[in-house]
């Protein structure tokens, strides 16, 4: 971000499902790690409810310049980290708790010039970390092929190749509002009470531009790799592949799972890295919704770390879509 960019006001950021995370994990107590730090809710919560440190991770250095306005109130209780979810066990071990909160933040949102928005005019950017390859990148170097991927296995566009072809048509694409005319000429025109017609195909480059997938997978391990017995690791979810790979995670690791993925081999396991503490997804109640219509689509799931060594988990078995390049 530019420094003659001002910061997002985040007074009235309201974290989605805080109170039934914080329920489902209590009594809270000893080290925490908060992987999607952004605007600091789910952590300040963790250290209100007796967290005795938190360990905030976040790939954007926009989330720490926020931070600075109250993190000194707390002291060594918090310590802050640049880097990604998907590495958490290097920032910490032996952990009471790992909380994960997916998908985009509505600071980031927010900022025109972080591209993120297509109600917005800014450059194609949508680089967590500002830095590495933009969704400008992809949209201009990639073959109409890898964009359709892209489009389809990442956003569930089913015009997916009509809007690829159109990108490559329209090349080079620079801003947002580009982009977003070009994917609205492929579809029909926007009828009352549906998402804008470029919403899919924002969050497909959105999630190729920042690996999101990925990252969740190995996130999921590092958390496992990092508790410690009795620890507890709370995801919370916005949309259904997100929510069908940490399902099938704990379905996996808490050895409640049937063949996933019928290309591979059957899941055995002896001896389960988590049991579960809600059995179905948490979702958002009628008060939450009317607070904050964004948790329309959240759930949380929630496990607790036993004994036993943690073991990988192949990325097909999670659900986890693969482009060309990644299927064996």
């Amino acid at each position: 971000m530019s420094p003659a960019a001002k910061l997002p006001d985040t007074s009235a950021h309201i974290p989605v499902l805080l109170r039934p995370l914080i329920e489902a994990v209590a009594p809270v107590s000893g080290t925490w790690l908060d992987g999607t730090f952004g605007a600091g809710g789910y952590s300040r919560a963790l250290l209100a409810a007796g967290a005795g440190k938190v360990i905030a991770v976040d790939r954007d250095p926009l989330a720490f310049e926020m931070a600075k306005a109250w993190a000194g109130d707390y002291g060594d209780r918090i310590e802050m980290v640049q880097g990604t979810f998907s590495g958490l066990d290097s920032y910490g071990s032996d952990l009471d708790g790992v909380v994960l909160d997916l998908g985009i933040s509505s600071m980031q949102i927010d900022i025109a010039e972080r591209g993120f928005s297509f109600m917005k005019d800014g450059p194609l950017d949508m680089r967590m970390s500002q830095s590495g390859e933009s969704a400008a990148d992809i949209c201009n170097t990639a073959d109409e092929a890898e964009l359709a991927d892209i489009i389809y296995l990442y956003g569930e566009e089913r015009a997916s190749r009509r809007i690829a072809r159109a990108i490559v048509a329209a090349r080079p694409l620079e801003t947002t509002l580009q982009l977003a005319k070009i994917v609205e000429g492929c579809l029909p025109r926007q009828k009352p009470g549906q998402s804008h017609p470029a919403t899919r195909t924002f969050q497909a480059l959105r999630i190729a531009v920042n690996d999101e997938y990925g990252q969740l997978a190995e996130g999921l391990m590092a958390a496992e790799r990092a508790l410690k017995p009795g620890g507890l690791l709370a995801v919370v979810t916005f949309h259904s592949v997100e929510d069908r790979m940490v399902k099938r995670f704990f379905q996996i690791r808490s050895g409640g799972q049937g063949n996933a993925n019928r290309y591979a081999p059957q899941a055995a396991v002896e001896a389960p890295g988590f049991e579960m503490v809600v059995r179905k997804a948490v979702a958002p109640d009628e008060v939450e919704l009317a607070d904050n219509p964004r948790a329309r689509s959240a759930k949380l799931r929630v496990g607790r770390r036993t004994d036993a060594p943690a073991k990988p988990v192949d990325r097909g078995a999670l659900g986890m879509p693969l482009r060309k390049g990644e299927r064996k």
